[in-house]
């Protein structure tokens, strides 16, 4: 069995567009809250707020965002993942990058592109999951949208235990956020991370906040306010395998073919 994970969200009113405050703030916060734990989770676009101007505000890999979530890793011993704006040649990707205190990485890049913002003309989806283990457990981290497709977060024969959402989801939809975060942990038999964001933006979005963790059962373990927090809670291994020993669900789930 593995050990407990300590996973730490934080949840910030990003300055619009500017990455140094940004990075600032939010190394700031995890200082001050300064707790053992496993595993970091930010935002999405946690260095800009969901900006379009991908052209002006995108990094390549391996530069200071990249460097900085490695040295934010490193400090805390801790996973770091949340996603920010890459560019690749012509293409600019909203990508969620997992940093490891070694200096080993992972990426995923948000399958499902938010049309009503003008998401889908910025960036270039995704087309592959990502499934990382550390320490004991198996992780899936996506990006907002992404919540609302059951299908692409499936979790086929308990491939993950812990799904992570990290987000920009607007004030006007909040209530989807919660009751959403909740049928992902239900239906995939797992830990929910939703870390969403606070505050308004440059294109006049407000967001209500709402990070926490859930549970299997659809409980909520930890709930944010509307401001910036950061908190830490422990997850436990053994307990969610004794759920999924008992009602094994997952046996009954009905095949399928993602295309």
């Amino acid at each position: 069995m593995a050990s407990p994970l300590r996973v730490t969200w934080v949840q910030a009113d990003l300055y619009w567009e500017d990455p140094v405050a940004n990075r600032a703030m939010l190394e700031e916060m995890l200082w001050e809250h300064h707790q053992p734990t496993d595993l970091i989770v930010l935002p999405e676009m946690f260095t800009t707020g969901f900006s379009m101007r991908a052209e002006a505000l995108a990094e390549p890999m391996n530069l200071t965002t990249f460097r900085w979530m490695w040295q934010i890793a490193a400090q805390a011993d801790a996973a770091v993942a949340g996603s920010y704006i890459v560019r690749e040649g012509e293409h600019y990707f909203n990508r969620l990058l997992w940093m490891e205190p070694d200096g080993q990485f992972a990426v995923y890049d948000k399958k499902h592109l938010f049309r009503l913002g003008g998401e889908v003309e910025a960036y270039t989806p995704g087309s592959e999951r990502l499934i990382r283990s550390w320490r004991g457990w198996n992780i899936c981290p996506l990006i907002c949208y992404d919540l609302r497709f059951p299908v692409w977060c499936r979790n086929v024969e308990n491939a993950y235990d812990l799904l992570i959402f990290v987000a920009s989801w607007p004030s006007p939809r909040h209530q989807a956020w919660e009751i959403l975060l909740q049928a992902r942990a239900i239906e995939n038999l797992c830990y929910t991370v939703g870390v969403n964001r606070t505050g308004s933006d440059g294109a006049g979005l407000t967001y209500a906040g709402g990070s926490g963790v859930i549970d299997y059962q659809g409980n909520y373990l930890s709930k944010a306010l509307a401001r910036n927090q950061v908190e830490t809670i422990s997850l436990s291994y053994d307990e969610l395998t004794r759920f999924r020993q008992r009602l094994p669900f997952f046996k009954d789930a009905d095949a399928f073919t993602l295309r």
